[in-house]
Formats: C-alpha cells, structure tokens, sequence
C-alpha cells in the first residue's frame, strides 16, 4: 500500500485525476493556455501564473509519477536526455562525477563531451562491480553517483541499495536511470537513491507518440531546488499536449509493462538455446551475472528488454536484422510494438558495445509470434 492509501497500480490507472469539476469528464482536459489571468490584487490565488514553470496538464503526470515513486516531488522535461543533463547542471564546476561504463549511449557521450568541458570531473566505471565503485569514490569531491540498471544495452544490474550507502558514505547523492525497470518493477527511492529520472519517451508514456523526461526527487532540498530553478529559466519544459498523452500511457504502465516482461524472459529463455545466437543478455536468466541481484530488487518482472550477440559477427547480426517481418528496425524501446537495432552502428566507432549484438525491446505482440520471427530471420542469415 502507498501513502494514499491505494497500491500502486491503482494510483497509475487513475492517474491521481479525479472526475473533472466543470464537465464531470473521467479524462483530465489538456491545459493548452500559455498564461493566466491575474487577481485583481496581483495575486494568483488559483494556482498558475506562467505555463512554462507550471501548467495544470504537467501536474498530473508529474503528480502520479511522485506518488509511484514514492517521492518528494517530480519533474517534468522536453526530453529524457533534458532531465539527465539537468541533474549534472546543478552541480559545480570541480565536482567529481561516477558513472556507468556500460550506459545510455548519448548521455555517455554527453558527460565525457560537454560535461568534461563544463569543468565537471567524470569518471566511467563497472557500477555492477561494488570495489570498482567504492575505489572510484572520493569523499568530499565525489558529488554525484550515476547508476543506470539494468543498464542499456548490455542490462547489467547495479546494488541501489548497496551503492547508496556507499555514496553517502563519501558526502555524494545517488541518482538512478530507471528508464527501463520503471516503478512497476523498481522502486530506486525506496531503495535508498535521492533522484530516480525517466526518460518517459520509452515506458511510462508506452505508445511511441511522446518525447519525454522525469526526474523525482526524494526530499525537496536546496540541490531539488537548483534543478527545479533550472527548468524553469532553460526552459527545457514539456508541452502540455505531450503532458497529457503521458498521463495517459500512465494508466496501463502496469499490465504493459508486467506483460512485455513476461515476453521478454520467454523469448530469452528460447533464444538461449538457439544455434544461431551466441549469447543472450537478460537479467531474468539464471546464468546472467546480475540475475540474484536482480531478483531481489526487482518485482513483477526483469523488464522488456534483452540483447543477443549472434554467430557468424557483425555481417549476421545486420541481416537478421534485415530479414524480420514482425520486428520493426528502429531506434527506441518501450513501446506497444517490438523494435530490433543493430546497437554499435547507431553508436558509432567509440561504441563499447560488442558489433555482433541486437538490442531487442520486446512489445505488446503474442511472445510466439515474435519468436517464430526472430527465428525464421536468424535461420535465414546465419
């Protein structure tokens, strides 16, 4: 049970809305004014003075995705990579970054680019690996840990709670990707992490329709308040049309995304005794590194997500790709259909990612449907 009373799943399908008070509609309404009439004191004694900083359709969202989290206060942005950046914005030149070396490739790109620039120090380790985190740690100078689990593409499972202790052990925060567990399946706040962001484009929109980021904040501090300030003079907003169709993708977060786990585990279990595929990344596997790990902090499901590295190299891996009638070649995850990449040719030469490998974002299809076709392309080209 949450705070309010009702379990989780009950909070997203309602979305926290209500029945609206002028019309009685079940569905909020869209917001779509950019300004507000004032008091005739001055005042805005009915909430809202400017859309940019703060509109009604934002709070919805921004509401329902605090009380899922278990947090303090939500955020919300034009772009996962917007709420990303934002939180190394708030902090100060000189200060000591960890981050995941297996990561969200253009975040990636972005802390060892414009961050490294901007006077932050960032240091990329195996955050799976909790010596390689701790030896990486300065106390005083680190600031912030990054964690990304299970981290795109290679799903790798990081210790929140373990982590946690460790960076606040040495004066930092820890702030978590959970684009892919989202909080139907980890609830990182609860775990001990201070910032939980989404890029809310994949999961919890789930429709393919939204460019969308989320940040939520365990307690509302002075480093909250940077970030929130931030927002709102960059204007990095979210509009109010692409506020509402998250709050709408909210509503089924739950049954989509336990069903496309369920896919997921199935359709890795099948293509690990494939002949044609090399290895499979899934948390939900037994063999899998992180899969103990895994188990305990995950609920409902592994996730959606899964890679495999195919026999036969790079030149196999691009015509299995190829040769899908179902799967759909394109970039993205989370969303209703099912999605194949070839992962190291859209992250280019310094891609850390092995070139025999498809990421695989499993979608809403019946898991036999997109099995036969996954093994009919691989037959095909291997």
């Amino acid at each position: 049970m949450t705070e309010r009373g009702f379990r989780p799943e009950t909070l997203a399908a309602q979305t926290l809305s209500g029945v609206d008070a002028a019309t009685g509609a079940i569905i909020p309404p869209i917001h779509p004014s950019t300004t507000y009439e004032r008091d005739v004191d001055l005042g805005y004694s009915r909430g809202a003075p400017y859309s940019r900083p703060d509109n009604p359709t934002y709070a919805i969202a921004a509401n329902t995705l605090t009380a899922l989290e278990g947090g303090a206060a939500s955020l919300l942005f034009a772009s996962g990579m917007a709420a990303a950046t934002a939180v190394f914005q708030a902090l100060d030149p000189g200060d000591h970054v960890v981050a995941p070396s297996i990561m969200y490739w253009a975040l990636r790109a972005w802390l060892l680019g414009a961050a490294t620039r901007w006077g932050l120090d960032v240091e990329l380790v195996d955050t799976s690996d909790l010596a390689a985190v701790k030896a990486a740690l300065r106390p005083g100078k680190t600031k912030l840990v990054w964690l990304e689990t299970p981290a795109n593409p290679l799903w790798t499972v990081s210790d929140i709670a373990a982590i946690a202790d460790l960076a606040h052990g040495a004066g930092a925060r820890l702030a978590v990707d959970s684009t892919i567990a989202t909080p139907a399946l980890t609830r990182p706040l609860a775990l001990g992490a201070d910032l939980v962001m989404h890029s809310a484009t994949k999961y919890l929109n789930g429709h393919s329709d939204v460019v969308a980021g989320a940040l939520t904040s365990a307690r509302e501090d002075d480093f909250w308040a940077r970030i929130k300030l931030a927002l709102a003079q960059n204007g990095g907003v979210l509009g109010p049309f692409e506020a509402w169709l998250l709050q709408r993708g909210l509503r089924t977060l739950f049954p989509r995304v336990r069903w496309q786990a369920q896919s997921a585990l199935a359709l890795a279990q099948q293509l690990s005794r494939h002949a044609a595929v090399a290895q499979v990344f899934y948390p939900g596997l037994p063999d899998f590194p992180g899969h103990d790990l895994a188990r305990r902090q995950m609920r409902g499901g592994f996730g959606g997500m899964l890679s495999i590295r195919v026999r036969g190299g790079r030149d196999a891996a691009i015509a299995t790709a190829a040769n899908v009638r179902l799967w759909k070649r394109a970039t993205s995850l989370g969303g209703v259909e099912s999605l194949i990449e070839h992962r190291a040719s859209i992250e280019g030469p310094t891609s850390p990612v092995p070139d025999d490998l498809l990421r695989l974002s499993v979608g809403l299809e019946a898991p036999e449907d997109l099995f036969d076709d996954l093994r009919a392309a691989l037959e095909r080209s291997t």
